[in-house]
């Protein structure tokens, strides 16, 4: 999503990132850029830090008698950066994250590779009980540069109309 900007006052811009409901539209495909390579330390600070104690993703020495040969990204780290790839397009709004399912892990990311995201919209509906937000479903799809896909997920979130996001209300409306 290109930031836009929006006056809030004489000769005063505020940047405006994210969608708001009326912007979703079934079957866009938002490209999630950029893209961020994934370093060893990432990857091992990420591990200790959650307190995964799984040796592949940290121990060089028994990752070599894996059938990966290797370290491999802790898929934990891999779906919150690419979530987070997909914020600024399908959430940086958003009122809530209602849910998320269908996480499919499809091949392994190592240190060292870049990864990219992108998000293709399900659907859409007003919401019954709220009626100035929508509820948007998206597949977010983790991408290696190779273009081949590592990970999907199903991401389920309330989305404010035009006029009623939280900073809207910060500069005085739309």
């Amino acid at each position: 999503m290109v930031a836009t900007a929006v006056q809030v006052g004489p000769s005063r811009w505020r940047e405006s990132r994210g969608r708001y409901y009326e912007d979703f539209n079934v079957g866009d495909v938002y490209e999630h850029r950029p893209g961020r390579t994934i370093t060893e330390a990432d990857n091992t600070w990420f591990t200790l830090l959650t307190m995964n104690t799984h040796p592949l993703h940290f121990d060089a020495a028994y990752a070599a008698k894996t059938e990966f040969g290797r370290p491999i990204v802790n898929s934990c780290l891999t779906l919150s950066m690419v979530v987070g790839m997909s914020v600024s397009d399908v959430s940086e709004k958003a009122v809530a994250n209602l849910g998320w399912k269908s996480i499919e892990l499809t091949a392994p990311v190592f240190p060292g590779e870049t990864i990219y995201a992108e998000s293709e919209v399900l659907a859409k509906r007003e919401s019954a009980s709220r009626p100035a937000q929508g509820i948007v479903t998206v597949r977010t799809r983790g991408l290696k540069a190779d273009g081949a896909v590592f990970m999907t997920l199903e991401r389920t979130i309330l989305v404010p109309k035009r006029g009623a996001a939280a900073d809207d209300a910060a500069r005085g409306g739309a």
